[in-house]
C-alpha cells in the first residue's frame, strides 16, 4: 500500500515537470517565430526602402549630374546594406545608407527645380513614410527578442533553454550613430 501510495507521488511528479517542460518548450517556440515573424516585417520595410532609392537617385541626377561622386556613395551603401546579415551589421549598414542619404538631400536644397519636382516630392513621401514604417518594425521586433531573451535568462525557463540548443537569445536592432545625430536639433546659421 505504501508503495502504491510512493508510486503515484512519484507518477504524478514525473507528469508534472513533463507538463512544465512541454509548455516551456512551446513557449520558446512562439517566442521564436514572433521574433523571426518581426525580423521578416523589418526585412519588407527595408526591401522598400531599398527599391525607392535608385528612383530617387535617378530623379536627382537628372538636376545635377555632376553630383556623381554621391550617387556612387548611396548606390555602394545600398549594395553593402542589402548584403548584410545580422541586426548588428544590417544597424550599421543602415547608418552608413542613412549617412549617404542626408547627403542626397543635401544636393537637393542647392536646385530649387529639384525641390519643386512632383516625382521628387513624392518619392521623398514615399522614403520618409518608409522610415516610419522601419522605425515601427524595429520596435516590434526589438519588442519579441526583449521577450525572447527574458524567457531564456529567467528559472526556469533558463534550464529548458538549456536543453534544447536551438533556443537563444537574439540580438537588438539598434539605432545607429547616424540615426542618433539625426534626432539632434538643426543648427541654424545666419
Amino acid at each position: 500500500m505504501i508503495y502504491q501510495t510512493v508510486g503515484m507521488i512519484l507518477v504524478s511528479i514525473i507528469i508534472v515537470i513533463a507538463l512544465v517542460v512541454l509548455f516551456a518548450y512551446n513557449r520558446f517556440v512562439r517566442l521564436m517565430i514572433n521574433a523571426k515573424e518581426a525580423w521578416a516585417d523589418i526585412d519588407v520595410q527595408l526591401k522598400r526602402r531599398y527599391d525607392l532609392i535608385p528612383n530617387l537617385v535617378n530623379t536627382v541626377k537628372g538636376y545635377a549630374a555632376h553630383e556623381s561622386g554621391v550617387f556612387e556613395k548611396v548606390s555602394e551603401a545600398r549594395s553593402k546594406a542589402m548584403q548584410a546579415g545580422t541586426p548588428a551589421e544590417k544597424g550599421q549598414a543602415e547608418d552608413m545608407l542613412s549617412g549617404t542619404l542626408k547627403s542626397l538631400f543635401a544636393i537637393s536644397e542647392a536646385y530649387p527645380e529639384l525641390k519643386a519636382n512632383q516625382n521628387f516630392l513624392a518619392l521623398q513621401g514615399e522614403l520618409s513614410d518608409t522610415e516610419n514604417k522601419i522605425q515601427a518594425a524595429r520596435r516590434f521586433y526589438n519588442g519579441n527578442v526583449r521577450d525572447l531573451n527574458t524567457a531564456i535568462e529567467m528559472f526556469p525557463g533558463n534550464i529548458i533553454a538549456g536543453m534544447f540548443s536551438k533556443f537563444t537569445k537574439m540580438e537588438f536592432f539598434q539605432l545607429g550613430e547616424g540615426e542618433q545625430a539625426a534626432k539632434q536639433p538643426v543648427e541654424v546659421k545666419f
